[in-house]
């Protein structure tokens, strides 16, 4: 099997849309985010900042990630899965919240405390802004992150890579690896206010 054959069978790639009642309005929805938001396979501990999304025909229970087998140099490797942890970060549509564009809610723990959304380009800039620090906050897409925050609301669910846990991985390396996402995200940050729903 080809090494682009092999990519297209990772089962990491194939999210299934079984639990989401809206199909419709989540597939327009994640093609907002298509190859504008990192996506993480930990069977092969890679993630893609180039592909497409594509949805069989033949089954509309399934999202497939295709990366680009053009651009291998838009691949990183040996991002171990224990680096990847969940964040409870969701971007969710504005409609859900009676506005327009795009929010960013947090789901925290402790039931107490009451998310506050925050419109995704403040959310971004805030992320982006962690480029220098310690410990960068750095956004990925993992199988089964996109949900329904409600019976009808498509959102994206984020983690994140922990460089601090890639022990594997020289300073450079990490570097490499942080400013491939943080540049998705100022892309992202540009175009946001662009993007429909």
């Amino acid at each position: 099997m080809s090494h682009a054959a092999e990519k297209q069978h990772n089962a990491d790639l194939e999210w299934s849309l079984d639990s989401i009642g809206e199909r419709q309005r989540a597939i327009e929805f994640v093609k907002c985010f298509e190859s504008r938001l990192c996506v993480y396979s930990p069977s092969v501990e890679q993630f893609y900042t180039n592909y497409t999304l594509h949805f069989p025909s033949q089954e509309n229970s399934k999202m497939v990630v295709l990366p680009n087998p053009y651009a291998f140099h838009d691949t990183f490797h040996g991002v171990d899965a224990s680096a990847v942890r969940d964040t409870g970060f969701h971007i969710v549509p504005g409609e859900l919240l009676g506005k327009t564009g795009f929010y960013v809610i947090v789901k925290y723990r402790n039931r107490d405390v009451k998310p506050v959304p925050m419109p995704l380009k403040q959310a971004l800039k805030k992320m982006i802004r962690t480029r220098h620090s310690e410990d960068p906050f750095l956004p990925i897409l993992v199988k089964g992150d996109l949900r329904e925050f409600n019976a009808t609301m498509p959102c994206l669910h984020l983690h994140r890579v922990k460089l601090a846990d890639l022990p594997r991985r020289s300073d450079f390396e990490k570097k490499s690896i942080g400013n491939a996402i943080l540049d998705k995200l100022t892309d992202l940050y540009h175009e946001v206010e662009r993007l429909g729903v």
